[in-house]
């Protein structure tokens, strides 16, 4: 091949991929979805939330694939309706931002969940089951349906995951807070000292009520704001009693403790029933597992007796 054609080609791959890096670059996420990884010197944060400044120390995953794939997803959830993507946003919020997923993220990934579980339902009805090419696209739809809302059900554990680790933790977070502030601190350096000691969802919420505040919103609106991203009962009755502590000028750590022995009261009745309940979530393994096994040990070698005796 002549050298003035290698020379165009390698000329012309080397504008394409300059213009697919143009491209396909990285957009910058909202201020919200940035909010949680600045990482504030004298606040104590978790490393988790800094900033890596330096573009040498990324990996090629974190510097092409990532963001090939982040911005695939973005494509594909500008597909889906408008309307969506609020209630989205919200449970995306409830569950902690997993993965740091964005709203087109997670609208992207029920496409692409809904493609691979059609084509597996095309496979396993035309190849598996050796059906007709009806059964197969009836297939086809129950899978891709199946895939379109399973990132739905794992959201949705996510989020039941992250309030049980948010309502385990809030009883000793209280505590703490409570000596700290009757011990001269302000709720700010009580958040401070608790994110400080754990590291869990809920000083994770902790650290972004801090972030909030040092980045200008007051903290009224940073407590409003967690009280809606855990949508738990006992943490919203906590955020309203301080809040309106803060407004009647009483003392935050008295109406603190109030909370905290309540908390505790509220975590040993939870304790008590599911106690309670012990005994009915054993009853079906006992009946369906255990007792069968049981009987298989103890009436196996009288069956051939009893076989031969009506026999005869």
């Amino acid at each position: 091949m002549p050298y003035e054609i290698l020379a165009g080609l390698a000329v012309g791959l080397s504008v394409m991929l300059f213009w697919m890096g143009r491209r396909f670059a990285a957009t910058p996420a909202p201020v919200d979805d940035q909010l949680e990884r600045y990482l504030i010197d004298d606040m104590g944060a978790d490393p988790r939330y800094a900033i890596v400044t330096n573009p040498s120390r990324l990996t090629f995953t974190e510097r092409v694939l990532i963001p090939l794939w982040r911005n695939a997803l973005n494509r594909l959830g500008a597909l889906a309706p408008q309307r969506n993507a609020d209630a989205i946003g919200r449970r995306l919020e409830t569950a902690g931002r997993p993965y740091g997923l964005t709203v087109l993220n997670f609208l992207g990934l029920k496409f692409i969940a809904a493609t691979i579980f059609g084509v597996a339902g095309l496979l396993f009805g035309s190849f598996v089951l050796r059906q007709s090419l009806l059964v197969s696209v009836l297939f086809v739809l129950a899978f891709g349906v199946f895939g379109f809302y399973m990132p739905n059900i794992w959201l949705s554990g996510a989020i039941r995951r992250r309030q049980r680790d948010i309502m385990r933790a809030l009883p000793d977070a209280l505590d703490m807070i409570v000596v700290c502030t009757e011990a001269g601190q302000g709720l700010d350096q009580a958040f401070k000292r608790v994110s400080a000691r754990w590291h869990n969802a809920l000083t994770e919420e902790f650290l972004r009520i801090l972030t909030e505040i040092a980045l200008g919103r007051t903290r009224r609106e940073a407590l409003t704001g967690a009280s809606d991203r855990i949508q738990l009962p006992d943490v919203s009755n906590m955020i309203t009693a301080v809040i309106q502590a803060e407004q009647l000028g009483v003392s935050i750590g008295g109406v603190l403790r109030i909370q905290a022995n309540q908390m505790r009261i509220v975590r040993r009745q939870r304790a008590e029933e599911l106690a309670r309940q012990a005994s009915i979530k054993l009853l079906f393994p006992l009946v369906f597992l255990i007792f069968p096994a049981m009987f298989a040990v103890l009436l196996g070698p009288a069956i051939p007796l009893l076989i031969q005796t009506f026999s005869r």
